[in-house]
Parts: structure tokens; C-alpha cells; sequence
């Protein structure tokens, strides 16, 4: 796992713990002696370390979070302990990433070094957690308090020319790191002092005095969400960097580690890396076995609407040519724009250079000709939401692309084998559903037909790599995973409002739970239309008692795109996009209950996240009983990246173990008997419930895992 070697009086060491070298108990209880004995070791003046792998260190083993070390395990903190303490000159030779604890490795060295392809930086807060290896007492000494605050509450990486101008590194070297280190070392030695970043004063930034100290920390606890509402870790982290001012260093260690220690236990942090470990299980599918994927080297696509341009997008940012159908003119030229709009975005915002942006567009082909898809590898239609019209294109496309290319549907809720069947290469076909604006939404639902075969779904993961998006398998059934869920949850919201709830209310109450957006402010994003066509086509998942989605329908307040919905828009006020609660709705909502005989209910907002959340949390488990989900897991997925479920709430099914299955089960009773049928629990949930377990727990059935 560590590799060391000797040279000219320089003890090099190597981590190499594939796939990203990380600094498990394992390997740092194995490198602690290494720099004990080169500390030990008169005739070593200098430790190099560097990483094996094509990279310097991916950080702490997140597997080791919820173990706690014997007594005679080391950790991360002890190799630095140990660095800190030491004689020597320690030079990080960093070659790809240094992230988490192998950035804080690197910071108690004497120099970085970095080539121009590493990237930097502390993620810990995307896991609920702080950097607890002295990250938040260093970073700060080093490139200054502002910056190092920014750099770890966004927890992005940091490119190399960005951290050689923060100060981060010492130098940015072309070719062999190592090489360059042992050039460095020949101009220092041997008279090189220690440079140990803990030696430094704090400082807050260039051009910055002492006394602005507590208007940046205010200023930056009032930047992040409350402690309730996803903000637990970000409020430490910042009293972190607070202790780096107002105690020395020692001390500032401790109050870190036991800031850190707080938060590795706390159910916020248990929920992200419950998010961490599922998004690594998706690819894991039975039955794919080693089916080996096909390249899409070309792409075509049918539909040059918001969601087919936006594919289309996409695509170009991943480096592959497209080419999209569209018999509109008109069409075509507001796709153009969309595609030019975006890239100039793009380029104003520093983002890419003219010519990359350029490069990308001109990848991107419009045409009205079908003949022009026949070498495709890969074709998806994104037209209109209607089976007929589906089936017409997929007939057209099966007669005109190559033999082996492979056909897709993006549809969000309709039945991919009734599309396969007008083909003649069902096993070629299969659903990818994207999510809107698809160029920026990382989720992909990966919808399996029963006669997909193995390569394709293959093909279908490999390509959401390449995409960049998070692919999450679904067997084929109406609204797939998210949206089938979106109904149930569709269903309460609306049944909210029937009942006396004013939009805003319910959409207030899940926005404080934690949801990017409430409810109501998505259907009139998504478009009420769309609501209206979907409710139209399964009435026995209708969205409510009463007719108000056909009246909304009926008066043409389709969302914002027509400047009126559940809510009503002004352009003047957040350019069009900011919901104004509108007292006409509620009039309405109230007009229509009466018709339907239903009686004004009280609900508090903590009902009001019961009743939305348990709905989610039940339709997920007749799914997983139905092997439309695989893993619980993959709900979640779904949910927090598809439709913005609170991440510190690890999504719908594990918060329903943070909450209890038992609780929910229970609740979901009371529900059943105050509001109907509508809330048959799921046998799944009972079942769980009656063992006091977790979805966590669950593991299919083979009877299961066939089905998926």
C-alpha cells in the first residue's frame, strides 16, 4: 500500500492504496512508522511524498467515518502529527488530485508542488463533515481566511493555476513531479529551514485588516442556511476558522477535531454520506454482468424543443456530434438561438474560452431531414408526450438507422416496450429520460424495456458517464421511478390546497423542510399543461378531488410561461420568475372543494411535511416491492438530484428511517383513515414496520431482482 525508496539522501514515499490512494486506518497506520523512521534516519534530510495511480490522494477513507480507531490504529491525523513534530524538509509532489485529507497532508509540509493538471481541494462539506486533519487551521494561515472559507464551504476543487495564485502551491511543474522536487531540493538544501504552515500568523486576506474579522464571520453565517436546514457542518466549519484567529495552534487543532467529531456523528452527515456510498452502488446492476458497451461516437436526436436542444447540449459539452430532426424552420431557429444563447452565457461568464464555445456549437446540427440520422450510434426522440407519435417516430427511425444503432425514448412517463414493438430491434431499445434544462440537471433515468439487452444498458451507463450525469436504472412502468412518486406527492399538495392550505403555505413549509422548491412553484416550472396531459392520461392517479387543474388548464394559466399558474408572474419582479401568491387561486381551490363536499382541515407545517414526504416514502416502497427501483438508495437518488429532495435528509426512503419506518407506518394508518383509500400502505412498509427495521436494511428478493 506505501512505497518507499531512497535516493541521494531523500526518502521517497509513495501512497498507492487504488483506486484514489486514500488515507484509511489501514494506510496510515502503516505510514506513521515510515516517517518515524525517516525521522530517525541521519542520513535522510528531506521525504518526498507523491501517489501512485495518476494522482497524489482522494482523501480519508469515508469508510472509516463510522468506525472508531483502537488504540492502536492510526489516522490521517497522526501521519501529520507526526510530519509537524519532525526535523526534516517535507515536500508534497502532487500529480492529479489532493483532495480531503491528502490536501491537509500536503499542508503540513514545507512545500507543494503541483503540475498543471492537479486539482485541490477540501469536499468534506459535501459530506456533512468539516476538514478535521488540520485543514481549518492551516488552509487559513496559508492563502488567508476569506479564501480559504470560500474554498471549503463550496467544497470544489481549486485548478492549478488558481492555487498557485492563492498561494496553495509553491510551484506548477511540466512533466515528472518528483523530478521537480529533487531539482527544488538542490536549490534549498541543506541549509532549507522548516516552512511549516503552522508557524504562520492568520490572516483574513490581501487588503484586509484584523478588525473586519468579526464582520466576515458574521456576514458568513448569515451566507449559509440555518443548522436545521442543511447548514450544520457549514456554521462549524466557520466556527473552525474562527478558532484559527482567536486561539494558537494547538488549541485550534483540538477545537477542530472535536468540531469534526460532532458533526462524523450527526444524523445530517450520516444522510450525505448515505447519498456518497448509493451514488456508487447505481452502476451495479444484476444480470449486466460484463457486457461490453458500445461507443457513441455520434448521437442524433428528434425534437428541437427546450428538452431536445437541451440533450443536444449536452452532448456537445461531452465531445459528442449531434444532429437534431426538426420539420419546424421556426423551430430550428429558436433552437439555434437557445444553442447560441447558452454558449455566450457561457463565455461572458469566463466559463469557456470563444473558441471552445464555438467548437462545441458548430457540433451541434439542425436539419429536417430524417435521412440524416442513418449512422448514428445512438438516436433519442423528444417529441411531444403522446404514444401515437411516439410510435410513428420510433417505426421511422428503425427503418432509417444503422442496424446496430440504438434507439431511445425520453419520455417521462410512457411505455417503452409499446415503442419497442413497432421495431425490429427491441433489444436495442430502451428509455433515457432527462431532466430539464437537461444541458444542467445531472439526473438520468435509464428506463429498461424487458427486452433490453445487457450492452445496451451497458452502452446507456457508460454514456451517462460521459454526459457527467447521474444514471439511475428503472424498470419500465408508468412514470418510471420519479415521476410515478411525483403523483403521490402531486396528490396531497393539491389535496392541501382543497382543504383550506394556501399554495405558498404548503410551498413555504417543504422550502423550510429543505426542497429547492415547493410543489405549486414546480408545476408552474414544469408547465400546468404538462400536469393536465399526464392527469388526463391516468385519471386513477389523478392529482386531486376536485376539477381545479382543468380550470387552471381551462383559463389557460398553464405556469410561468404564461405569466400565470397556482401562481401569478410579473416580469418586473425577479425577472418573471418569482412566484406571487395569487388570492384568485385560492378562491378558486376554495370554490371547488365546496362543490366536492370537502370540509376546510387545519394542518400545521410539520403536517404538512408528513403528509407530502410519508406519500413519497410509500410510493417508493411499492415500487421497490415491484422491482420498478432496485435499491432504496436509487429513490433517493432520484429524488434529491431530479427533484430536489433536502440532500441533509438523505431522500425520501432514508429519511423515513431517520424519522422511524415504524413512525411512518403508523402515520400513513392515521392517514388512511382521515383521508381514504388513496393511502393503502405499501406490504413493503408494513413489513419493515413490523420488524422495527430500515430500508437501509433491505435487500431484495431474487423474485425482486428478476423483475428489475
Amino acid at each position: 500500500m506505501i512505497r518507499t525508496a531512497d535516493r541521494d539522501g531523500v526518502r521517497i514515499v509513495t501512497l498507492d492504496n487504488a483506486p484514489v490512494n486514500a488515507l484509511s486506518y489501514a494506510l496510515s497506520t502503516e505510514l506513521v512508522p515510515i516517517v518515524e523512521t525517516a525521522e530517525a534516519d541521519a542520513g535522510i534530510k528531506a521525504v518526498i511524498f507523491t501517489g501512485a495511480n495518476g494522482l497524489f490522494s482522494g482523501g480519508a477513507d469515508v469508510n472509516d467515518f463510522t468506525t472508531e480507531p483502537t488504540p492502536q490504529t492510526k489516522t490521517v491525523r497522526d501521519v501529520i502529527a507526526r510530519v509537524e513534530a519532525g526535523s526534516k524538509t517535507y515536500i508534497a509532489a502532487i500529480d492529479g488530485n489532493a483532495l480531503g485529507g491528502g490536501l491537509e497532508l500536503s499542508l503540513a509540509c514545507d512545500y507543494r508542488l503541483i503540475t498543471p493538471r492537479s486539482r485541490l481541494g477540501l469536499p468534506e462539506i459535501k459530506l456533512g463533515l468539516i476538514p478535521g486533519a488540520g485543514g481549518t487551521q492551516r488552509l487559513p494561515r496559508l492563502i488567508g481566511a476569506q479564501d480559504a472559507l470560500q474554498m471549503m464551504l463550496k467544497g470544489e476543487l481549486v485548478k492549478a493555476q488558481e492555487a498557485k495564485t492563492k498561494g496553495l502551491a509553491d510551484e506548477i511543474v511540466d512533466g515528472d513531479v518528483v523530478e521537480a522536487a529533487f531539482a527544488l531540493l538542490a536549490r534549498v538544501l541543506p541549509e532549507a529551514p522548516k516552512r511549516r504552515v503552522s508557524s504562520r500568523s492568520v490572516a483574513l486576506g490581501k487588503g484586509m485588516q484584523l478588525m473586519a474579522l468579526p464582520f466576515i464571520i458574521a456576514s458568513a453565517h448569515k451566507m449559509v442556511p440555518p443548522e436545521e436546514n442543511g447548514g450544520f457542518a457549514a456554521h462549524k466549519l466557520i466556527d473552525a476558522v474562527q478558532a484559527a484567529f482567536e486561539l494558537d495552534f494547538p488549541r485550534g487543532l483540538a477545537r477542530e477535531a472535536r468540531l469534526f467529531d460532532e458533526l462524523v456523528r450527526s444524523a445530517p452527515s450520516f444522510a450525505l454520506r448515505h447519498i456518497f456510498f448509493a451514488e456508487r452502488q447505481l452502476g451495479k446492476v444484476p444480470g449486466l454482468g460484463s457486457a461490453p458497451p458500445r461507443e457513441i461516437a455520434r448521437a442524433g436526436i428528434v425534437g428541437a424543443g427546450t428538452m431536445g436542444t437541451g440533450i443536444a447540449i449536452a452532448f456537445a459539452d461531452a465531445g459528442i456530434p449531434c444532429v437534431v430532426v426538426e420539420p419546424s424552420d421556426e423551430q430550428i431557429e429558436r433552437a439555434k438561438q437557445m444553442v447560441f444563447g447558452m454558449y455566450m452565457h457561457q463565455v461572458q461568464r469566463g466559463r469557456l474560452t470563444q473558441e471552445v464555445a464555438w467548437s462545441r456549437g458548430q457540433s451541434i446540427a439542425f436539419t429536417s431531414d430524417y435521412a440524416e440520422l442513418a449512422d448514428r450510434d445512438l438516436v433519442i426522440e423528444a417529441v411531444f408526450e403522446s404514444m401515437d407519435v411516439k410510435k410513428q417516430v420510433f417505426a421511422k427511425l428503425d427503418a432509417i438507422v444503422q442496424p446496430e444503432g440504438i434507439l431511445a425514448s425520453n419520455t417521462s412517463t410512457l411505455d417503452i416496450d409499446a415503442m419497442a414493438a413497432v421495431t425490429n430491434r427491441p433489444d436495442r431499445v430502451l428509455g433515457l429520460h432527462f431532466f430539464a434544462p437537461a444541458n444542467i440537471m445531472k439526473l438520468l433515468e435509464i428506463v429498461r424495456g424487458k427486452d433490453t439487452s445487457p450492452q445496451t444498458l451497458a452502452t446507456a451507463f457508460k454514456l451517462g458517464k460521459t454526459l457527467r450525469k447521474v444514471a439511475v436504472l428503472s424498470r419500465n412502468a408508468f412514470g418510471f421511478i420519479g415521476n410515478r412518486m411525483l403523483f403521490d406527492y402531486a396528490r396531497e399538495a393539491i389535496g392541501l390546497a382543497e382543504e383550506g392550505v394556501a399554495p405558498h403555505r404548503v410551498d413555504a413549509a417543504m422550502t423550510n423542510f429543505g426542497f429547492a422548491m415547493g410543489p405549486f412553484a414546480m408545476f408552474d416550472l414544469s408547465g400546468v399543461d404538462v400536469f393536465w396531459h399526464i392527469s388526463a392520461a391516468r385519471p386513477d392517479m389523478g392529482a386531486g378531488r376536485t376539477k381545479i387543474v382543468d380550470r387552471l388548464y381551462e383559463a389557460k394559466r398553464l405556469g410561468q410561461k404564461t405569466g400565470a399558474g397556482f401562481y401569478t408572474y410579473d416580469k418586473a419582479v425577479g425577472k418573471g420568475r418569482q412566484p406571487i401568491p395569487d388570492p384568485d387561486v385560492e378562491r378558486l381551490f376554495a370554490e371547488e372543494a365546496g362543490k366536492a363536499g370537502i370540509a376546510p382541515r387545519e394542518s400545521t407545517d410539520a403536517q404538512i411535511v408528513e403528509r407530502l414526504s410519508y406519500a413519497l416514502v410509500n410510493a417508493g416502497a411499492k415500487l421497490l416491492e415491484d422491482g420498478v427501483a432496485l435499491r432504496p438508495g436509487d429513490i433517493d437518488i432520484v429524488y434529491i438530484y431530479g427533484y430536489g429532495f433536502p440532500p441533509h435528509h438523505g431522500g425520501p426512503m432514508w429519511y423515513a428511517d431517520e424519522v422511524g419506518v415504524k413512525k411512518v407506518y403508523e402515520r400513513i394508518l392515521e392517514f388512511r383513515r382521515e383521508l381514504g383509500p388513496q393511502w393503502e400502505a405499501a406490504p413493503l412498509l408494513a413489513e419493515i414496520a413490523a420488524k422495527n427495521g430500515t430500508f437501509a436494511a433491505y435487500r431484495p428478493t431474487e423474485k425482486e431482482l428478476t423483475h428489475a
